[in-house]
């Protein structure tokens, strides 16, 4: 399986775009989990609230410490990912490539780590 974080992107650029933009763009994610949906890779993923919405945990000589916001201070943040089942890296890396948020952020791609 490989996790794709949809792109990091300038969480201002939302806020910028007039309604038929954001329904054009939603429309472009609608059509590529469709698309993951038909080929049989999708197997999960959710859009998520902005930075803003954070709480970072840590431990420190087992004390809890809770701080409201992101580990780190960026311009750029996580909207959302998608975890897909493809047979390898290039496989995988042709389906970020499809994703609408590689035309103006970045898509990471990981494999999830195996329990065996």
């Amino acid at each position: 399986m490989m996790k794709g974080n949809d792109a990091p992107s300038d969480p201002s650029g939302w806020a910028t775009m007039t309604p038929d933009q954001r329904q054009t763009a939603m429309g472009a994610y609608m059509d590529y989990s469709a698309a993951l949906v038909a080929a049989g890779a999708y197997v999960g993923g959710n859009q998520l609230h902005g930075a803003s919405a954070a709480t970072t945990l840590s431990l420190a000589d087992g004390t809890r410490r809770v701080q409201d916001g992101p580990f780190a201070a960026s311009k750029e943040e996580l909207g959302g990912y998608y975890l897909i089942e493809a047979p390898n890296l290039d496989a995988a890396l042709d389906w970020a490539a499809k994703c609408p948020g590689a035309r103006h952020g970045h898509v990471e791609v990981r494999p999830v780590m195996s329990r065996e």
